[in-house]
C-alpha cells in the first residue's frame, strides 16, 4: 500500500538543526555578559551547517509561533574563525541593520534580502564588506535601503538607531556597485525614482543575470554592455519600449518581460510583429514570459487552420503564430493573464496560465515569490477549481499554498485566498490521500494565518478549515494555541455570528474525549468564563440558536471529572445562569439536556454539592424528573443530580421544602417510568462516578438510579460498555449491592442483569446489538 502524500520523513540533518535551535543554550551557546548568547569557544562550524541554521532559524521565526527569536543570533556568526557562512537568505521586518553589520567580516557568496523594511542605507554601506567575494544578491522589497534613518540631529551614527523613522527625504545617493568584481546574479525590486539605475549598474561588468522590478529606466543602451554575456533578463513591471526590446541580445535565454495587467501606468503594448521579433533575435530562447501583456492584434492560428490530434509542444504546431519561429520547444512560457494560454497547441514543456489545473499551479510555483499579486490571483483559481471542479494533484496543490501562505504571513490577499483553498483542498473527498505530517503542516499555517489576521474572512476560511480535521486528535500537537486562538474570536467584543457559531462548535469538539490535564489547562485560559459570556449575551438577546447550545455543550464536556472547572461554573454565576435559560427557553429540550448534564459533572464533586442544596435548586431538579424533553436525557440527568445529592445522608438535608422523602419518592416514579432499552445520545469515558453510589444503604434510590443507568448501558451497547464495566471493577461492586440488605428488590434484579450481560460478553466478546451506536455527544 502506498504512502500517503507527503509522508516524507524530515532529514537527519533539519531534525539536528531545530534541535540545536530550540536548545541553543544546552548545545553549542552559552549566556555571556550582560545576558548576551555566546558562541562556546571549542565550537567551529562550517558553511554547510551555518547557512542551514540561520535559513532555518528565518524559518522558524515566521511560521513557528512557539520559537522566541533571539536577539543576538546573528552575532554569533561575527568571527569567521568559528563561524563560515556562504549563502545567506533574509526576508521580513525582523531583519535590522545591526543583523547584516553582525556577519560584515563573512565572506558571503549569495546574499538575499526580500521584504527587509526595517533595513536603511546603514546596510547599503554593510554591502561593501561582501563586494570582494558576492556572486549573487537579491534586494527584493527592502523599500527603505536607500534612505537613510531620521533627522540629521535626531540620530547620530553612533546610536543604537533602529528605532529612528526612515525619513524619505534622506535618499542616499552615493551609493553604487563599484568594487564588485565577482557579482553574476542581481535581483532589485522597487528602487526610488530618484536613483539612477544606469548609474548604479554600471560598475557591474560581469553580470550574467539580472532581474528589475517596479523600475523606472530613463534610457536603455546601458543593457548593451552586457550584450555578450547576459544570459537572464527579467523586466517586471517595468514600460517597456520597441528601443528596449532591441537591446535584448542574443545570448539571452531567459527573458521575463511580464507584467501586472491591472497596472494602468504601464504604456507598452504588445504586438505580433515584437513578439516575432523577440523570438528570432534571441536564438538560445529557453524561457519566456510575458504574462499580463494584451496583444493589439490577433497573433493565433484560427480554430479550422490548427493541427489535428493532441496537444502539441513542437514550434511547426504552435497556435501562436510568433512561436513557429522557435528552433525548440520552450523549457518555460509564461503566459498567465492572456488570452494566449487558452489556444491548443503551445511549444512550452511548462506553461503558465488559467485554462486548466497543470497551468494554475504552474502559476502559482513560478510567482509565489516575487510576484505574489499574481500568485493571488491563481490561488483564487485553484480555490475555483478545488471547490468546482475536482483538484487532481492535490499533493503539489497544498503544497504550493502551504509554501505561499508561509512565505506571504503578512500579505492579506494571499491569507485570505490561501485559506479559502486550504478549506476545499483538505476536506472529506481528498483526504484518504493525505499524511499525518502533511496535515499538520496545514493545521500551523492556519494558525499562523489566525494570529496574524483578526480580519472577518481569514478568521471564518480558517475556523472552517480546522473543522475538516479530526478533533481533538489531529489537533492535539498544537491544543493550546488553538484553544486559546478560539478564545480570543469569543471575547465579547466580536459579534460576527458565522465564525461565533464555528468557533464556539471547535472548542467543544477540543474538550470532548481528551484527558482531564488538558481540561484544567484550557479551563485556566479561561474557557469557563468565555462561554458563560456568550450565554449571557445570548440571554440579552433572548437567542437560543447554536451558539448558546454549543456553549452549554463545551461547558458540559469541560467540567467532567474535572473539579476545578466545575468550581469556575459556580464562581462565575453559572447557576444564575441556568436557571435564567431555562425560565427563558423552557421548550428548548437540547439546551435543557446540555444544561443538566453539566450539572450532573458539579453534582459529582463532593465539596460542591452544598451549593446545589437549595429550595430553588432542589425544587428545579425535582420538576425536570417529569420532562419528556430528548427522550429520557433530561429527566435522566435532573436524577442522576439528585442522586449525588441524596448520597450526602439525610443530615446534610436542612430544608423543609421540599422534602427529601417526597423528593425521593419523585425520583423511584421517574427511574420506573424509563424504558431501559432507550438509545442514549451519551458517552461515558468512565463509570467511576456511578460505581461510587452502588455499595452503600444511605441512599437506596441513588444506588436503583446507578444500576438503572448501568443496565441501561450494557443492554443497548454491550460491545463498548461490558469491557468498560468489567475494567474498572463494576462487577464486584455489583456483587455487594445484591448482598446488602438494604438494596431494593428490583435493584437486585437489575444488578443481577448487568452481571448476566458482562459474563454473556466474556463468552462471546462478539456479540453484536441490533443497531449501530449512535454518535454520542460526550458524557460531561
Amino acid at each position: 500500500m502506498a504512502a500517503p502524500a507527503g509522508d516524507d520523513p524530515d532529514s537527519l540533518m533539519t531534525l539536528t538543526t531545530i534541535f540545536c535551535l530550540r536548545n541553543l543554550r544546552k548545545t553549542m551557546c552559552y549566556q555571556g555578559f550582560k545576558n548576551k548568547l555566546s558562541l562556546r569557544s571549542d565550537i567551529f562550524l562550517p558553511s554547510e551547517i551555518c547557512d542551514k541554521l540561520v535559513s532555518t532559524y528565518m524559518e522558524m521565526v515566521h511560521t513557528d509561533n512557539n520559537f522566541e527569536p533571539e536577539e543576538s543570533f546573528f552575532q554569533l556568526f561575527s568571527d569567521p574563525r568559528s563561524t563560515r557562512l556562504t549563502r545567506v537568505q533574509l526576508r521580513e521586518d525582523i531583519v535590522r541593520d545591526k543583523d547584516l553589520e553582525a556577519i560584515r567580516k563573512q565572506d558571503l557568496i549569495e546574499l538575499n534580502l526580500t521584504y527587509c523594511n526595517s533595513l536603511s542605507s546603514r546596510s547599503l554601506k554593510t554591502l561593501m564588506c561582501f563586494r570582494e567575494t558576492l556572486v549573487s544578491l537579491c534586494l527584493f522589497g527592502c523599500r527603505y535601503i536607500f534612505y537613510r534613518r531620521g533627522a540629521p540631529l535626531a540620530c547620530s551614527e553612533d546610536t543604537e538607531d533602529e528605532d529612528c523613522p526612515v525619513s524619505r527625504q534622506a535618499l542616499e545617493t552615493d551609493f553604487n556597485f563599484q568594487g564588485f568584481n565577482r557579482l553574476r546574479l542581481l535581483n532589485i525590486e522597487g528602487l526610488p525614482d530618484e536613483v539612477d539605475v544606469e548609474t548604479l549598474l554600471k560598475p557591474l561588468k560581469c553580470l550574467t543575470s539580472l532581474e528589475l522590478a517596479n523600475v523606472q529606466l530613463l534610457g536603455t543602451a546601458f543593457l548593451t554592455q552586457w550584450k555578450d554575456r547576459l544570459a537572464s533578463l527579467v523586466l517586471y513591471n517595468v514600460d517597456l519600449s520597441e528601443e528596449l526590446v532591441r537591446h535584448f541580445h542574443l545570448t539571452c535565454s531567459h527573458l521575463d518581460i511580464s507584467r501586472e495587467s491591472r497596472r494602468a501606468s504601464l504604456k507598452f503594448k504588445m504586438t505580433r510583429k515584437i513578439l516575432t521579433s523577440i523570438v528570432q533575435r534571441l536564438v538560445n530562447l529557453v524561457s519566456l514570459d510575458i504574462s499580463g501583456h494584451m496583444m493589439l492584434d490577433n497573433c493565433t492560428v484560427p480554430h479550422f487552420e490548427e493541427a489535428m490530434g493532441r496537444p502539441s509542444i513542437e514550434p511547426c504546431k504552435s497556435s501562436i503564430y510568433p512561436f513557429q519561429e522557435l528552433r525548440r520547444p520552450l523549457q518555460f512560457l509564461g503566459l498567465y493573464d492572456t488570452s494566449l494560454c487558452n489556444v491548443t497547441h503551445i511549444p512550452a514543456q511548462k506553461v503558465t496560465g488559467s485554462k486548466n489545473e497543470e497551468q494554475v499551479l504552474n502559476a502559482i510555483e513560478a510567482y509565489m515569490e516575487f510576484r505574489p499579486e499574481l500568485a493571488h490571483r491563481a490561488i483564487n483559481q485553484l480555490f475555483d477549481i478545488a471547490r468546482i471542479q475536482h483538484c487532481s494533484q492535490l499533493l503539489r496543490a497544498l503544497q504550493l499554498v502551504i509554501a505561499a501562505l508561509k512565505c506571504h504571513k503578512y500579505d492579506k490577499s494571499i491569507q485570505v485566498t490561501g485559506s479559502a483553498a486550504l478549506y476545499y483542498l483538505t476536506n472529506t473527498e481528498y483526504r484518504c490521500d493525505q499524511s499525518v505530517r502533511l496535515r499538520r503542516e496545514v493545521i500551523q499555517v492556519v494558525l499562523n494565518g489566525m494570529e496574524q489576521y483578526q480580519e472577518v474572512t481569514v478568521q471564518r476560511n480558517c475556523c472552517l478549515t480546522l473543522c475538516n480535521f479530526s478533533i481533538p486528535e489531529e489537533l492535539e500537537f498544537q491544543y493550546s494555541r488553538v484553544n486559546l486562538l478560539l478564545l480570543k474570536i469569543l471575547e465579547p467584543s466580536r459579534q460576527d455570528e458565522s465564525i461565533q457559531r464555528i468557533a464556539v462548535h471547535l472548542c467543544n469538539a477540543l474538550v470532548c474525549q481528551v484527558d482531564n490535564h488538558h481540561k484544567e489547562a484550557v479551563g485556566k485560559m479561561g474557557f469557563v468564563k468565555t462561554m458563560l459570556n456568550l450565554i449571557q449575551k445570548k440571554l440579552q438577546d433572548r437567542v437560543c440558536d447554536q451558539v448558546m447550545e454549543f456553549s452549554w455543550s463545551a461547558l458540559w464536556n469541560i467540567t467532567d471529572e474535572t473539579p476545578d472547572n466545575c468550581q469556575m461554573f459556580l464562581n462565575c454565576h453559572g447557576m444564575s445562569l441556568f436557571l435564567d435559560c431555562l425560565e427563558e427557553f423552557p421548550d428548548k429540550q437540547e439546551l435543557h439536556r446540555n444544561m443538566l448534564g453539566l450539572l450532573g459533572n458539579v453534582a459529582e464533586v463532593r465539596v460542591l454539592r452544598p451549593q446545589l442544596l437549595t429550595p430553588q435548586f432542589i425544587t428545579v431538579f425535582t420538576n425536570l424528573l417529569d420532562s419528556k424533553a430528548d427522550g429520557i436525557e433530561v429527566s435522566y440527568n435532573a436524577c442522576g443530580v439528585l442522586s449525588h445529592i441524596m448520597f450526602d445522608g439525610p443530615e446534610v438535608w436542612s430544608m423543609e421544602e421540599p422534602q427529601r422523602d417526597r423528593v425521593m419518592e419523585k425520583m423511584w416514579d421517574a427511574i420506573q417510568s424509563w424504558d431501559v432499552s432507550s438509545r442514549r445520545n451519551i458517552n461515558y469515558r468512565s463509570f467511576e462516578p456511578i460505581l461510587r453510589l452502588l455499595p452503600q444503604s444511605i441512599s437506596p434510590v441513588s444506588q436503583h438510579w446507578a444500576t438503572w443507568a448501568l443496565y441501561n448501558l450494557v443492554s443497548v451497547y454491550p460491545n463498548k460498555y461490558c469491557p468498560l464495566l468489567i475494567k474498572e471493577g463494576g462487577v464486584r461492586l455489583l456483587e455487594k449491592v445484591l448482598e446488602l440488605e438494604s438494596s431494593q428488590p428490583e435493584t437486585k434484579d437489575m444488578a443481577s442483569k448487568v452481571m448476566e450481560h458482562c459474563e454473556n460478553f466474556k463468552d462471546d466478546p462478539m456479540e453484536t446489538n441490533d443497531g449501530q451506536e449512535v454518535n454520542y455527544g460526550q458524557r460531561g
